[in-house]
């Protein structure tokens, strides 16, 4: 038998929208019921058990968990409706609904900004509103300050002080096995719910997720709803954004997906300061992923780095040598692993630069200086 994995964004959805197929399950909104600082980790003696000792985090737990809210996104959506059921005079009606997503976001500033997942808020339906509520039960409107798809990001800010934060951690020291806390909102009705877990791995690229991916593996329980969630390590610092599962089900199977911290708090500083994103690009060109066949035949000595399938011939880069068929193994002297590695250096580089590509082409080596374009920004949208 075939088996297929899914990657789940982690929202939860009621009411009626069309097209959304990633919900858990669909019900009417009636039928619902409805500056960062130091972390000061409470020092507690370990658990210990046999030759194995564990951590005590329920300090860290209980400091962090003020700083996590819920998050729903509320719209009018419009669908048709048969007003003939017999078929005679057939035609469609359109009535409107209400209907709202659930998820989860981080309070990183004691004046008001939150940082969610920018799926958590995105709707299909006009009049949208965004509310976030507290772990204190206060509810607050929120003003979207902008959002980045290819980090599935968002920013909100709600009009509110002294509130509890998360520091921020730095993901780029984040080891495998190292213990982390997922804590979210799962399924729009367990507020607040903590889980324990590792960091499987790091440095994660899932295909048909999104376009800038980098990220954090873990097999600490997420489900539904923990979208926009805070992964943090044992210090009670935030290391990342909990964003979807890989599953075979749709539920919970031992793998979850983070933004890193690192990544979270560079697109909020240029949400928050632009409200958009400013990426690096070369306009015109399309990659493929590398392969031990494709190696073969264009002479490379292994799969790594990024194929270059089809290039405009009007873009700068077919006008500074880069070609079809090329394979593109550095860039600035930095090795490439793969097609998506190549995307996110490229992103992260400053546009209007000039960025030195070493390509193989007929199995020799070569450079190529290309000029670095802006990348078409995701909207900002305020509301």
């Amino acid at each position: 038998m075939t088996r297929r994995l899914v990657v789940f964004l982690l929202f939860f959805t009621t009411g009626i929208a069309v097209g959304m197929v990633l919900t858990g399950r669909m019900r009417t909104t009636e039928d619902a019921i409805a500056q960062p600082q130091s972390a000061q980790p409470i020092d507690r003696p370990a658990i210990t058990g046999g030759a194995q000792s564990l951590p005590d985090l329920t300090g860290i737990a209980e400091r962090a968990v003020r700083a996590v809210t819920s998050i729903t996104t509320t719209s009018t959506v419009r669908s048709p409706v048969a007003v003939d059921p017999f078929g005679f005079f057939y035609r469609d009606e359109m009535i409107e609904r209400r209907a709202q997503s659930l998820g989860s976001g981080v309070i990183v500033s004691a004046d008001g900004y939150v940082v969610t997942n920018n799926h958590v808020i995105e709707t299909r339906g006009s009049r949208p509103q965004v509310s976030v509520i507290l772990a204190d039960k206060r509810e607050f409107v929120a003003t979207v300050v902008g959002t980045d798809e290819q980090t599935d990001l968002a920013v909100l800010k709600i009009d509110a002080r002294d509130l509890p934060t998360l520091a921020w951690g730095d993901s780029g020291h984040l080891k495998v096995a190292e213990w982390v806390l997922a804590i979210g909102n799962p399924f729009g009705v367990f507020s607040q719910t903590v889980t324990l877990g590792i960091v499987s791995a790091t440095s994660r690229n899932v295909e048909g997720l999104g376009t800038y991916e980098d990220f954090i593996q873990t097999d600490a329980a997420i489900n539904r709803g923990n979208s926009g969630g805070a992964l943090i390590n044992a210090r009670g610092e935030l290391v990342g954004i909990n964003s979807a599962i890989y599953s075979e089900t749709g539920g919970y199977q031992g793998i979850g997906l983070a933004v890193p911290s690192n990544l979270v708090r560079k697109t909020m500083d240029e949400l928050i300061k632009n409200g958009m994103v400013k990426r690096g690009t070369m306009l015109g060109i399309q990659l493929q992923a590398m392969n031990d066949a494709i190696a073969r035949q264009v002479g490379a000595p292994d799969a790594k780095g990024a194929l270059v399938s089809r290039l405009d011939p009007q873009s700068a880069a077919y006008g500074a040598g880069l070609r079809p068929g090329d394979v593109i193994v550095a860039i600035n002297g930095t090795n490439l692993e793969s097609a998506q590695h190549f995307l996110k250096l490229l992103g992260d580089s400053e546009v209007g630069s000039t960025a030195t590509l070493t390509i193989i082409r007929d199995g020799r080596r070569a450079t190529a200086r290309v000029p670095v374009e802006q990348a078409v920004p995701s909207r900002r949208r305020v509301r």
